[in-house]
């Protein structure tokens, strides 16, 4: 090998800088674990929820030191310390994982200054049914509509786009495709804004190593926070709008009149609904002769209780702006009936713009005030937020946590008379914040000047930093809707990273004690190649920042048994040449030579795959892919440098190689399989497990995940072991869910739970209704724990109620699948050019995809027909398309080493049949392909006994496609290439010297 000492260079600078970066991980945990310590020590023991007390104590320690700057660790603080350490993902750390959608139909909307035009909010309308089943934006759905239905009508007319606010960019002359143009111009616009606001405000909520990527043009935005606690607080803080307004309070006496003509309407209308409700009761509970009686003396029932449908829910008086106190569960109640357009036409024409809004419900409290204020013709506030230019928290006079601001000159002029105004009329002026009053105070000093005002409102610290924090970095241009969340608590997180560590260290054991056992001498130089390999993936994947997810740790240990394979080649090779003769020098010459080609196209094929899956994976799934490309460019600088390096080394200073142990010294030698004699048998064999699942998924079908179809799931833990069967019978019910499914995942005190109950809204208020929901028809089995202790994930050390959750949007469920598909079908495709490439003949593309088809289709069916009583959740989903593409990665691996060594025994034996070159080529790479399969099935036992729960389905999914991955290999790939390549000019085109790697590359 040449260049060695250039090759111990970069292996020792490869080695010292991964130690450099993972040591500031060793010291982050140190630290952590310091402060945790020192917490417990202050807190005392009998304090009540001393937990999360400890865990406060922890955090303010921890936030102190970041501050302080002071150095820890190589001339580095903390806050740098932290930023250097390995990066733990959702599944490890616990926190949230969210996909956002901005509503493009909002800033429509706004954009056409809220027109109110038939054709426009039609064509809006017909856009939202489009998306449904559309993988289109929803402004190209909404071009679709407008145009089928506009009729003369045209996008630049002045009741649609040719408005006030976008004057000087569409004008009445443009055409609609001009203003298509426009129009893409500001979604775009807004989405870059959009997606600016959200980055400041996670920047400001202070969550390490967050990820926030906007996902194409689809206005979707991709938010990672792991390790945050508090899962309601950051949900509230990415998807509040922050729209700030500031109105004019109108005095609530002016209204008594009002509400009293409106409750006699709604009297009036709820009477006549009764009455004709109970008459209709009354006919039908009557004989023909009672009902004969009545009408002819015209009785009627007069029993009917008076009431009264508006006062009555008023609980409270007002004063001032507030009209009333109402009580909290009566608030959507009171505004359907006030919006009411026969109610609000009972309004005064003085009062006629007038806005009724809530206040804000503080902790704890029954009840909220109802405000009135007053607006305009087009409902428009005097002043808007857009003209704050800082927000901070602070305290009042009175010592109370406040939100002071400062608005620019514009916002400050505007402010100064509003003030002033008030003044003289003894008014209020109201703080509405996304459509809640949090507070209404009155200018009791006169007019401000300055632009300087504040908000109160019974904030905590807590809220009133969120509130400056949401202020500063400026109002949403849209709605953003979590279509797309998964939610996981740090207890499940500390027992993922126990379940992985553990998985781990038996696995690389177990691989370990193989290679020596198999190999000897060879086999521990092979192990120190692989534990170095260890160190480089865990050094870049630190150095690159990439976060390490259980996904990512399970392809970390795949990884490990893989990397095998390239050793296997090389020693096997090496033996080969041994065999005929060669001395010791010159076999591991030869032996590494040889290996060479299979090893580069296996690991490319193997890399094409997981390349892919990077590109269509998010979150998890794109961590086990970045943990495969780095383990596959590491394992293969190992396997082939770090390897030799050491053989070399020992080999120079005398000592001797066998490649092998007394046990396995003759183990597959002399092998003569006749392999293609065989080939029909196997095809009877694939044939029949190919009906089997394809009957299997035509009337069985698959299970589905909600990634694919869309729903909410949550994986609740009881105290005691629970019936699935109950539970699900119980959520069932129309009071409950209407339908739910309710799978035990593991032990039996562990459940499953999904539901599609108002899957279509994804507001957070319906999320906590379902979690309202489950909570209530769950009593029976959570033996008193309360509401709050049921739905809080940020407690550490959790053992029962809500785990994690995870939600998923039909439309964006829609969106899942697809680019599933085109995942797996552009692997095949990529896969069956390179083939077509390295080999020249389509005869081998065909074999080699047609062996993963049938893998795959098996894989398939093995979880049709299996995944209704299996003990372990078997549903499609992200994972199972990435455990996919692994297979088929795995199975092309196999083929190519075949393949290759058929090639390369037709340049070396022209004058054998074409029988027996394939014959011989297979048995001759049994070794190789016997020993790769075995180490890998150990590895993959070994994460699915080990590995946690969650990802038990995804190591089934790889087990099943080694194993038929490797049958494939042998008894479908290759005789389909034969039965397929004619024996005459076929296979004697194929007999010609192909070209092959420059030599001068390989040394």
């Amino acid at each position: 090998m040449q260049n060695k000492g250039l090759i111990k260079l970069f292996a020792v600078l490869f080695g010292l800088v991964s130690i450099y970066q993972l040591s500031f991980s060793f010291k982050n945990n140190a630290v952590e674990s310091e402060a945790t310590q020192i917490a417990e020590q202050k807190i005392d023991a009998s304090a009540e929820d001393r937990s999360a007390k400890v865990n406060e104590y922890a955090a303010r320690y921890l936030d102190s030191l970041a501050t302080s700057k002071e150095s820890v660790f190589l001339g580095s603080d903390y806050a740098e310390v932290k930023e250097n350490s390995m990066k733990l993902g959702l599944d490890l750390k616990g926190g949230l994982e969210a996909i956002l959608q901005i509503s493009v139909k909002d800033i429509l909307i706004g954009l056409a200054d809220n027109s109110t035009d038939p054709t426009f909010r039609k064509a809006l309308d017909d856009a939202d049914e489009i998306q449904k089943n559309s993988q289109n934006t929803y402004l190209e759905d909404f071009f679709v509509a407008f145009d089928a239905i506009k009729g003369d009508k045209k996008l630049a007319s002045p009741d649609i786009f040719a408005t006030r606010s976008l004057v000087g960019e569409i004008d009445l002359n443009m055409s609609d495709d001009e203003t298509k143009v426009v129009l893409e111009q500001k979604i775009d616009e807004s989405i870059v804004s959009a997606f600016e606001v959200l980055r400041k405000r996670i920047d400001e909520f202070g969550v390490t190593s967050p990820n926030i990527q906007r996902l194409g043009n689809s206005g979707r935005v991709l938010l990672e926070l792991p390790g945050v606690k508090d899962v309601e607080r950051a949900t509230d803080l990415i998807t509040t709008t922050a729209q700030l307004e500031f109105w004019y309070g109108s005095n609530a006496q002016l209204f008594n009149q009002f509400l009293v003509d409106a409750n006699e309407v709604l009297k009036a209308k709820e009477g006549a609904e009764n009455a004709d409700a109970e008459e209709a009761t009354a006919e039908e509970e009557m004989t023909e002769e009672e009902q004969a009686i009545a009408d002819l003396t015209g009785e009627e029932d007069e029993t009917v209780a008076e009431n009264n449908p508006l006062l009555d829910l008023f609980v409270g008086p007002g004063f001032g702006a507030t009209l009333a106190q109402v009580r909290v569960e009566d608030k959507e109640q009171v505004a359907k009936l006030l919006a009411m357009p026969e109610v609000r036409a009972k309004l005064p024409a003085e009062l006629r713009y007038t806005k009724f809004v809530f206040g804000k419900v503080a902790e704890e409290s029954e009840v909220v005030d109802l405000y009135v204020l007053q607006g305009n013709r087009d409902g428009e506030p005097p002043l808007s937020g857009a003209v704050v230019t800082d927000a901070r928290q602070t305290y009042n006079q009175a010592n109370k946590v406040v939100v002071s601001m400062q608005m620019n000159s514009k916002g400050a002029k505007i402010w100064e008379e509003m003030t002033g105004q008030a003044y003289k009329t003894q008014g209020q002026i109201a703080v509405v914040l996304d459509n809640t009053v949090y507070s209404a105070p009155t200018a009791s000093n006169g007019a401000i000047a300055g632009g300087s005002t504040e908000i109160s409102g019974d904030f905590t610290l807590r809220e009133a930093t969120d509130l400056a924090n949401v202020l500063r970095a400026g109002k949403l241009p849209a709605k953003a809707d979590i279509i797309q969340s998964s939610i996981v608590g740090p207890s499940l997180g500390q027992e993922a990273i126990d379940s992985g560590t553990m998985s781990f260290g038996i696995a690389l054991a177990l691989v370990l004690l193989w290679m020596v056992f198999y190999y000897g001498k060879a086999g521990v130089f092979s192990d120190i190649a692989m534990l170095f390999n260890i160190l480089l993936i865990f050094g870049i994947l630190s150095g690159i920042g990439a976060v390490l997810t259980l996904p990512g740790i399970a392809g970390i240990v795949l990884t490990i048994g893989m990397s095998v394979d390239a050793n296997v080649l090389i020693f096997e090779r090496i033996r080969e040449e041994l065999g005929k003769g060669k001395d010791q020098k010159s076999a591991i010459n030869d032996g590494f030579s040889n290996a060479l080609s299979s090893i580069l196209d296996a690991n490319i094929t193997t890399g094409l795959t997981a390349l892919i899956l990077f590109v269509f994976g998010t979150g998890p799934i794109k961590g086990f892919a970045t943990t495969l490309l780095i383990g596959i460019g590491t394992s293969l600088f190992t396997a082939i440098f770090i390897t030799r390096l050491l053989i070399d080394w020992y080999v120079n200073k005398g000592g001797k190689l066998d490649f092998s142990t007394g046990l396995t010294k003759n183990l597959f030698r002399s092998i003569n399989i006749e392999f293609l004699k065989k080939r029909k048998v196997a095809y009877i064999i694939s044939g029949a497990l190919l009906i089997a699942s394809l009957g299997s998924l035509f009337t069985n079908g698959l299970d589905q995940g909600i990634d694919f179809v869309g729903g909410r799931t949550t994986q609740v833990r009881f105290a005691e072991p629970v019936s699935a069967v109950e539970v699900e019978e119980a959520l069932a019910t129309p009071e409950v869910f209407g339908s739910a499914s309710v799978k035990t995942v593991g032990d039996e005190n562990n459940l499953k739970i999904s539901t599609k109950y108002k899957i279509n809204e994804t507001a957070n208020e319906v999320d906590e209704e379902v979690r309202e929901k489950l909570y209530n028809a769950l009593q029976p089995y959570l033996n008193g724990q309360s509401f709050e202790e049921f739905k809080d994930l940020s407690k550490e050390g959790k053992e029962v109620g809500i785990m994690d959750q995870y939600k998923v949007s039909p439309s964006i469920a829609d969106d899942i699948k697809q680019a599933s598909f085109w995942a797996v079908l552009g692997s095949l495709v990529v896969v069956f050019l390179y083939i077509l490439f390295r080999f020249k003949r389509w005869q081998f593309s065909l074999g080699a995809v047609a062996a993963v088809f049938h893998d795959v289709i098996i894989v398939l069916g093995v979880f049709s027909l299996t995944y209704k009583f299996m003990p372990f959740s078997m549903e499609i989903d992200q994972a199972f398309i990435a455990a996919i593409l692994t297979v088929i990665g795995y199975s092309l691996n196999d083929t190519v080493v075949v393949f290759d060594r058929i090639r390369e025994f037709f340049n070396e034996h022209t004058s054998w049949p074409f029988t027996e070159v394939i014959d011989k080529s297979l048995s001759s790479t049994l070794s190789r392909t016997l020993n790769t399969s075995l180490t890998t099935l150990v590895v993959l036992l070994a994460i699915f006994i080990f590995g946690g729960e969650s990802i038990r389905g995804f190591m089934f999914a790889l087990i099943v496609g080694v194993i038929v991955g490797t049958y494939s290999s042998l008894f479908i790939a290759t005789p389909i290439m034969y039965d397929t390549a004619k024996k005459g000019d076929a296979a004697q085109s194929l007999k010609k010297k192909e070209e092959v790697i420059d030599e001068t590359v390989v040394k």
